[in-house]
């Protein structure tokens, strides 16, 4: 009896109440940072919403199918998954397939919407050390079996991620790789020497872009060129220095009205900090918490070593992705171009996001 009750009811429902909390703050959030700018550049202030509520019964539909699918089922599609991603990688390059905008090939374009696979990616990658870490087991300390494979599968995403070019992307994805690996069974020497392996590489390909070189510089000193690269994260303090406790009202940011570009995407937390002040971005921290510790716990609770590996491959990949977009609103990071999970306009991180959450409550139901 104990176990049927498990089996329907062990679902941990306690992960949907932020996840649900912040899709809502997010269409909300969408509407009221892109509706001045919908209006003006496509002259419909509801496009970017009605898109994005699309993407996001999308999801939800996704979520509930991979809440119903058992975790152990994934095990058994690791290497179709990873090709198949792969695949999809290399289709970026490829003329007439791969949507070049502003200088990058990160989009696939179908139909008139565009998919971006470094998002499936994460979670291919996710699946596939998972699988791979629970085999190996005790073997993971040793450098032929536990380390170099996954340094050459991860490693090969990384440089089609990179040749897009997305040199952040590719950094998170070896960040988190190395928590993955650490928790997996690495030494702390062995992740030591991985990074100051990597530190050369990393620099090389910072100083031989210019605009990299640039997005650095105005990491640092944002005022010496205020109209320049300096303009977006200048009007990301102004947003956040305006909105004080309690914020300037809903709908009322100064900011979205063409002054911080694209403020329905990367920067949409600064119009959230604008409208809603503090208090708002106190509360959407305090959802983000509650989410990522739900995660953790139903990781650490796992039924098996897999599912232990996979829920903390999707919580940490969740994490990374919060902690990096309030870093880079909030000028503690240099700017990088990423999604705040739930939140930030974009089809493929909404989906993918919705997927993974559907895939923590699968195993938080076999716990």
């Amino acid at each position: 009896m104990a176990n049927r009750i498990q089996g329907h009811e062990g679902y941990d429902y306690i992960l949907l109440v932020p996840t649900v909390l912040l899709l809502g703050l997010g269409l909300v959030a969408i509407y009221s940072a892109s509706s001045y700018l919908a209006a003006h550049k496509l002259g419909d202030s509801y496009f970017y919403l009605k898109k994005q509520a699309f993407f996001c019964l999308l999801g939800l539909c996704a979520m509930v199918i991979a809440k119903n699918i058992p975790c152990t089922l994934y095990r058994k599609f690791v290497y179709p998954l990873l090709i198949i991603n792969f695949a999809l990688l290399v289709l970026l390059f490829v003329p007439g397939i791969g949507a070049n905008v502003g200088g990058a090939s990160r989009w696939l374009r179908f139909a008139g919407f565009s998919f971006q696979p470094s998002e499936l990616a994460k979670l291919s990658l996710a699946i596939y050390i998972a699988y791979s870490m629970a085999k190996k087991g005790p073997s993971m300390a040793h450098f032929s079996k536990g380390l170099l494979p996954h340094l050459l599968v991860v490693g090969s995403f990384m440089v089609l991620i990179l040749l897009q070019p997305d040199l952040g992307t590719t950094i998170i994805i070896g960040f988190w790789l190395l928590i993955l690996l650490f928790v997996g069974g690495l030494t702390l020497v062995q992740i030591f020497a991985i990074v100051l392996l990597s530190m050369p590489m990393i620099l090389w390909l910072i100083w031989n872009a210019s605009y990299r070189l640039k997005r650095w510089g105005a990491f640092i000193n944002p005022w010496e060129d205020p109209q320049g690269l300096g303009f977006q994260i200048i009007h990301s303090f102004l947003a956040f220095g305006s909105g004080g406790i309690l914020g300037v009202g809903l709908g009322n940011s100064k900011q979205k009205l063409l002054y911080l570009p694209e403020p329905h995407t990367d920067f949409i937390l600064s119009v959230v900090a604008e409208e809603l002040g503090l208090v708002g971005m106190a509360t959407i921290i305090i959802l983000f918490a509650i989410l990522i510790m739900r995660g953790i716990k139903i990781a650490l609770n796992a039924h098996d070593l897999y599912s232990s590996y996979l829920a903390l491959g999707i919580s940490s990949f969740i994490s990374i992705q919060v902690l990096i977009n309030m870093g880079v609103v909030m000028g503690l990071l240099p700017t990088k171009g990423l999604a705040l999970p739930l939140i930030s306009y974009g089809g493929s991180s909404l989906v993918v996001t919705l997927v993974s959450i559907g895939i923590l409550l699968s195993i938080s139901a076999r716990s």
